[in-house]
This record gives structure tokens, sequence and C-alpha cells, in this order.
């Protein structure tokens, strides 16, 4: 019992010293660092945030009181309501008749769907259940959704499936939420599966438009999902921050700012 206490005690520091430096940390590359298996840092996490020492994330870890972990989904549909209604409905102004549009998993996204009853044939393709149950209510076209592993949490689905699924398909436009926007680090997300299934719609559109209200601008969250670049157009709240605006402009990215 000593020899395996020591162990972890090495471990923890390893850790610790690495969740202070980069601010999350990544299992994969955690296994790898300290010549372990994956189950053996996820108990090594597990005791640290019992510890109070780090919170665990999917996938990962991140300092305590940390922004870069995202709550669970009916607790983030209460943060910015009325913002993202607003944003809701000016990214839906972007949907032209006959478009086949990919939909992602947040819940700026989700409002969108009730602003396209008077659109004309448009496919909606997406893996998220809230917009799967607010398209069934109100949108008018045909409907595709991408089944796979279930995340209870952020009602949605992922995966192997998933991913197979939306490789086989292609749509004119992808709409995607974003945790954070930044010069520095572009598109991100809390959530390794959720940016995953976000990269995948941008890969499979022609083109991407990221909605995100206010508080998401000049955020550097978990996991990324492009460059700032890679998108068409951002749909936001104001004020959006000067710098943030010239990049967007340099890199001929639309920028739209709901009431």
């Amino acid at each position: 019992m000593k020899t395996v206490s020591l162990a972890f005690e090495q471990r923890k520091k390893k850790i610790l010293d690495q969740l202070r430096k980069e601010k999350s940390i990544q299992i994969p590359d955690l296994a790898e660092a300290l010549h372990v298996s994956s189950e053996t840092v996820r108990r090594d996490l597990g005791r640290l945030e019992k510890e109070g020492k780090l919170k665990k994330v999917y996938g990962g870890a991140v300092l305590p009181g940390s922004n870069l972990w995202e709550p669970p989904y009916g607790q983030k549909s209460l943060i910015n309501a009325e913002e993202k209604k607003s944003i809701g409905r000016l990214a839906a102004t972007l949907v032209e008749d006959e478009d086949i549009i990919m939909v992602g998993n947040g819940t700026t996204t989700v409002e969108m769907i009730d602003f396209l009853s008077t659109k004309k044939n448009v496919t909606l393709i997406t893996y998220s259940a809230p917009v799967l149950l607010r398209a069934m209510k109100s949108f008018k076209g045909p409907i595709i959704f991408i089944g796979g592993e279930v995340d209870i949490n952020q009602e949605s689905t992922h995966g192997l499936l998933a991913e197979l699924s939306l490789k086989q398909l292609r749509a004119d436009k992808a709409f995607i939420p974003a945790g954070g926007i930044s010069i520095a680090d572009g598109i991100n997300d809390y959530d390794l599966n959720e940016a995953k299934m976000s990269g995948l719609l941008k890969e499979r559109s022609n083109e991407l438009v990221v909605v995100a209200d206010h508080s998401k601008l000049g955020v550097a969250t978990f996991a990324h999902i492009c460059s700032i670049k890679e998108i068409s157009t951002l749909v936001t709240t104001g004020p959006c921050p000067e710098d943030l605006k010239n990049h967007l402009h340099e890199h001929n990215v639309q920028l739209m700012l709901a009431d």
C-alpha cells in the first residue's frame, strides 16, 4: 500500500503542476506523460476532485472555479435567454428556401428553429435532442436525426455511429454554438465530444455560421473547433471587442449583431 500511495503522490504533483501551467488537462496526454493507463488517470482525477484540487470535465480536468467546464443543458438554457432568442431569430434569416442545413447542439442554436417555420423545402439535420424536439413542433420540412451514443447531460449524441452518419451527408450551411471565441484560440467548446461534432458539421457544410451570445466573446474554453478564418458568419450580440471585430473583417467573416 505504501508504494501505491507514493506513486499516487508523485503523479498528483505532476498532474497539479501541469494543470496550474496549462489551465486544463486531458486524460490521454496525462496517461502518456505519466506512463500509466487512462483508467489510472481517471481514478487519480477522481481522488483529486474529492480533495478539491480540480474539477473533472469530460475527457480531462480544469482548475476549480474555472470557466472551462460546462453546466448541464437545462441549466445553460436559463443563461442570457433573451439574447439567445434574438440571435436565433437573426441567424434564421440566413436560411434560404431549398437549403439543407445542419444545426449543432446548443441553447442558442435551438432558438433558430421557431423562426424557420416560413421557410420552404428546407431540410434539417441535427444530433441535438432539444433541436429535434423543437423542430417536431414547428419545423415544416424533412428532419434527419443523427443517432449515436447519448450524452444525457448535454442532451445530444456523439461517437462513431454519429460520426459515420454525418460523413454520409452534405449541407449548404451549418449552424454551431461556441463555448468561447477568441483571436488566439478561435472557436472552441467546453466538451471534447461537442467540439468534435461541431467540427464535423463544419467539414460537411459549404458555409459555417457560429451563434453565440456576448459572454462568449474573448473567451477560450477547453476544446478547439476551428480557427476564426474558417467560419463564414458570426451571429452574436454587442458590444463586440474592437480587436475581434477587426480580426473578423481581416478574414472576410461576416459579423451580425442581434438587438
